[in-house]
Formats: C-alpha cells, structure tokens, sequence
C-alpha cells in the first residue's frame, strides 16, 4: 500500500503550526493557574498509546492516532469550559501541548502500515519529505 503525506512547503506549515499549538497551549495553561508540575506530569501520557503496537499496526496506530488528535483536547477543553473547570481546562492545555510538540517534531498521525509511516512523511531513517 502506498501512503501519500505531506510534502514540501506543505508539510513545513504543517510542522509550523504544530509549534505554534505548543506555544498557545502552552500559554493557555499559564492562564489556568495550575501547577507546572502537572504540566510536567502529564505532557508525556499520551504516548502510553505506544503501547498499543504491541497488539500490531492497526490498533497502535488507531490508539496513537486518537490521543495524537486535536479532537481530544478539544472536547476536553470545551467540559472544562462547559463546568467551569480550570484543571479540565489545563489539562485540555497540556494535551493539546502534546499533539503541538510532536507535530513540530515531524512525529503525524500514523498509518495502519507502520509506526513510521505518518500523514507528514516517513519518519526515521532516511524519511522521505525530510
């Protein structure tokens, strides 16, 4: 099966917007008072969706997929909007940081194919897009 990604100045903007999402999430959760320990904490979690890999391709990369979304954070925030929430909202925020952090990383949304293979290019060795 042959993936088609992101390329070119495409992928740059898609990799520009992923560092500007940490940045605004990051400054979000300045706003929400809470502690930078959480952030600290919690910056990493979703990445336990690695874990998924071990069942095989195609449920690591639903798993990773679904935490590596902007949909999550974004439900999130808008209950922690919804209920008045600060620590919703921070966590929304850390999230959200996350999704931002690898997607300037070059780390996307991945394919059923493969760890490596991403909506922004093969990762790892030699990836195409590069």
């Amino acid at each position: 099966m042959t993936t088609r990604a992101a390329a070119g100045t495409p992928r740059l903007l898609l990799r520009l917007e992923g560092l500007v999402l940490l940045a605004a999430a990051t400054w979000a959760f300045s706003q929400t008072s809470q502690s930078w320990w959480l952030y600290a904490a919690l910056f990493f979690v979703p990445d336990v969706s690695f874990a998924a890999y071990a069942t095989g391709s195609k449920p690591g990369s639903m798993a990773y997929s679904a935490l590596h979304s902007t949909i999550g954070p974004a439900i999130l925030g808008l209950a922690g909007l919804a209920f008045g929430s600060l620590l919703l909202l921070g966590v929304a925020a850390i999230w959200a940081a996350h999704v931002g952090f690898d997607r300037a990383l070059g780390y996307g949304l991945k394919y059923a194919t493969g760890f490596s293979d991403t909506h922004l290019g093969r990762i790892g060795r030699n990836p195409a897009g590069a």
